[in-house]
């Protein structure tokens, strides 16, 4: 069995003959490829796709016939907070990456904070790289951390091989990853610009949030009014005045609210280099039906009403997002303050952060069939989209002559009823819980071989190019 023989989520996997040689053919009726979907053989040698055939004209041993059950290419999630070393009871490599793999994700970046030490120094990526080791079942890399003080740690860590560097401009929720003020923003920014890096912010403006009324509580009506909409547009607005001045490359991170569209129009209009993201429960979830209680919603910034979810949609289906991924942030059920482990369903105490890792694609899927978009598209979003984003082109992110062989055998039209503890993540934790979702992986290969998350890993570490 490619994944596990108990389906930690939804229907049966795919039975399919394991490719272990050098040379393999995989085959489907359905192969998403950069120009489309079709019927093709896809020819794999050295882990690598060596030609991609019309279906049926490849007569290598070892052919993997998938049928109808169509072909993508492994998804790249840039957002995802393994949180070791550290706080490895909130999640850690084993267990992300297994649920990364069972939900066709095969290439994430880890975020540098949350663990213990953070990734703002050498020493501290070190540190990620020797709990990775051994213990990843895809390919991880590591993005670094932009903090008050460390300016002369970026250069050494982007020659290191970091992907570039995080930033908050309001508080992190941890001590150890303070959130950078106007100067440090405008100080970090030119630094990034001098070696070329790529600065993904999170943007928050503090004093926004300060003047937002804070009542603790259940109603999540109360928590999306102290995490108003302004916020976001306050910070974004200032990133991007910075980011003109400067030259720097920035990258607005898990965009929740529509108002800030305008303002990167228009920057882009005016010359800077400004991509965003947005995430799958700020495209499936909405504010209206959240339960009282709930805490495994609580996100920062928060999930908003129905209406933006709408415009969100729109701005996507535009291009105006480079990239959907997961802001997978998850904590054990005691720090969500779960009312079911016994917590006081408190929004404001809980710790922010939705964990979704593995349901990414069929969450996404369920919505973008709905409104019309196809497969192709799903995958510009959440493979190419986050490829590019990082500079994984040419080796990740398509079905495309040259690139690794990452692929996912996916069964569109299967339904599923999410069971938190039935997935891989650490912790029985997510918001989908009870949903039904359509769309299921059968399974998942890195570099041509078969993810088997009971047996031994085999993901790599990755570096910036």
């Amino acid at each position: 069995m490619p994944l596990s023989e108990t389906p930690p989520q939804g229907p049966p996997r795919l039975r399919v003959p394991v490719p272990g040689a050098a040379t393999a053919v995989f085959r489907s009726r359905r192969v998403v490829l950069p120009d489309g979907e079709r019927p093709a053989d896809v020819l794999i040698r050295g882990g690598r796709i060596a030609r991609i055939a019309d279906h049926g004209t490849l007569a290598e041993e070892g052919v993997t016939d998938l049928g109808e059950t169509v072909l993508l290419p492994g998804l790249v999630d840039t957002h995802v907070h393994v949180n070791e070393p550290g706080r490895t009871e909130w999640e850690g490599f084993a267990t992300a990456t297994r649920a990364a793999a069972a939900g066709g994700v095969t290439t994430i970046i880890d975020m540098p904070l949350n663990s213990v030490p953070p990734t703002t120094t050498v020493d501290g990526l070190a540190a990620k790289r020797t709990a990775a080791e051994g213990q990843a079942w895809v390919d991880v890399g590591f993005w670094g951390g932009a903090v008050p003080g460390n300016t002369a740690e970026l250069e050494p860590l982007h020659r290191a091989g970091v992907f570039g560097f995080k930033s908050f401009l309001a508080p992190s929720g941890v001590e150890e990853f303070p959130h950078l003020g106007r100067a440090d923003l405008e100080t970090a920014l030119a630094e990034q610009a001098r070696i070329g890096a790529l600065a993904i912010i999170h943007a928050e403006d503090p004093a926004v949030l300060a003047a937002a009324p804070r009542q603790p509580g259940t109603h999540y009506r109360d928590f999306l009014a102290s995490r108003p909409a302004e916020a976001e547009t306050a910070a974004v607005a200032g990133l991007l005045e910075a980011a003109g001045r400067t030259g720097a490359r920035v990258h607005v991170l898990h965009v929740s609210s529509a108002a800030v569209l305008p303002l990167l129009r228009q920057a882009r209009a005016d010359g800077v280099r400004v991509t965003a993201e947005t995430c799958p429960h700020y495209l499936t979830l909405a504010a209206g039906e959240v339960p009282d209680g709930d805490t495994a919603f609580k996100c920062c910034p928060p999930i908003r009403d129905e209406s933006n979810r709408e415009l969100l949609w729109e701005a996507l289906a535009g291009g105006e997002f480079i990239a959907v991924v997961s802001d997978h942030s998850p904590s054990t059920p005691e720090l969500k303050g779960l009312r079911r482990y016994g917590g006081s369903g408190d929004f404001t105490a809980a710790w922010g952060g939705v964990a979704s890792l593995q349901l990414g694609l069929p969450a996404v899927w369920t919505e973008a069939r709905g409104r019309g978009h196809g497969l192709s598209e799903v995958v510009r979003w959440m493979s190419a989209g986050p490829a590019s984003l990082v500079g994984l082109t040419g080796s990740k992110g398509a079905i495309a002559v040259g690139y690794d062989a990452d692929l996912v055998a996916f069964d569109p039209d299967a339904r599923f009823a999410v069971r938190a503890d039935r997935l891989h993540h650490r912790n029985p934790v997510t918001p989908y819980a009870g949903r039904t979702l359509t769309g299921a992986v059968r399974a998942t290969w890195l570099r041509g071989r078969a993810v088997d998350v009971t047996g031994e890993p085999f993901g790599r570490q990755l570096t910036r190019s």
